[in-house]
């Protein structure tokens, strides 16, 4: 698969959870106090997942990009750990599959781009 596939099948996968989150509130809601977060994150999450995804797909700034990857990493990683701390293993599956396509979106966006990102050939050392 090429970068562009990876990030819009990963972005796809950002956008539509947001959607989730707004279309099923009650059931986020009910979610979150299941793992012990409160409600008032909602608009929160959504906000950044709105936000870090466009700011992957618009290629407007490198380090704008790479702070977005770095927060999707960070709340699919803290997100899986969640659910895995409460004994709900299974709720850490769409964690652990965004997290795969974001380091191959993450590994290959160099593809993609006019100025390339520093950070990218660390992560491959």
């Amino acid at each position: 698969m090429t970068w562009p596939q990876l990030i819009h099948i990963a972005s796809a996968r950002y956008l539509s959870s947001a959607i989730a989150y707004v279309t099923k509130g009650a059931w986020v809601r009910q979610a979150l106090d299941d793992l012990g977060y409160p409600a008032y994150l909602v608009p929160v999450i959504i906000a950044v997942k709105v936000l870090s995804a466009a700011a992957i797909l618009s290629l407007f700034s490198v380090a704008l990009s790479d702070l977005a990857y770095a927060g999707m990493f960070y709340h699919l990683l803290l997100s899986g750990l969640a659910h895995v701390g409460v004994r709900k293993p299974g709720g850490a599956l769409p964690a652990a599959e965004g997290l795969a396509l974001l380091a191959a979106s993450f590994l290959t966006q160099n593809a993609a781009r006019e100025l390339p990102s520093p950070y990218a050939l660390t992560a491959l050392l």
